[in-house]
C-alpha cells in the first residue's frame, strides 16, 4: 500500500479542510466511523462505488498516524 498522502487531502474549501479522500467529499473520520460502527470493506465499496480498498486502507493509516502523535498530559488533581 503506498502513503495515504496519495489518496488523502486536506483542502479548505472542501469538507471546511477536514481530511477526505482526494477528488470526494468523502471524510476520513466518516469512513472510520462506519467502520466503527460494524460496516465491512464490502459494505463501504458497495455504497460508495467510486471508492476503493485503498482508499479505505489510506482513512486508517492516516487515523493510525493522528492517533500515534496525540499527547496526552495528567491533570494535577
Amino acid at each position: 500500500m503506498g502513503d495515504w498522502r496519495d489518496r488523502i487531502e486536506i483542502n479548505p474549501d472542501v469538507l471546511v479542510g477536514k481530511p477526505v479522500i482526494r477528488g470526494t467529499r468523502l471524510g476520513v473520520a466518516f469512513i472510520v466511523e462506519l467502520l466503527a460502527g460494524g460496516w465491512g470493506e464490502d459494505d463501504l465499496i458497495r455504497e460508495y462505488p467510486g471508492l476503493a480498498k485503498e482508499d479505505i486502507l489510506a482513512c486508517l493509516a492516516y487515523a493510525a498516524e493522528r492517533l500515534g502523535e496525540e499527547r496526552v498530559f495528567p491533570l494535577a488533581g
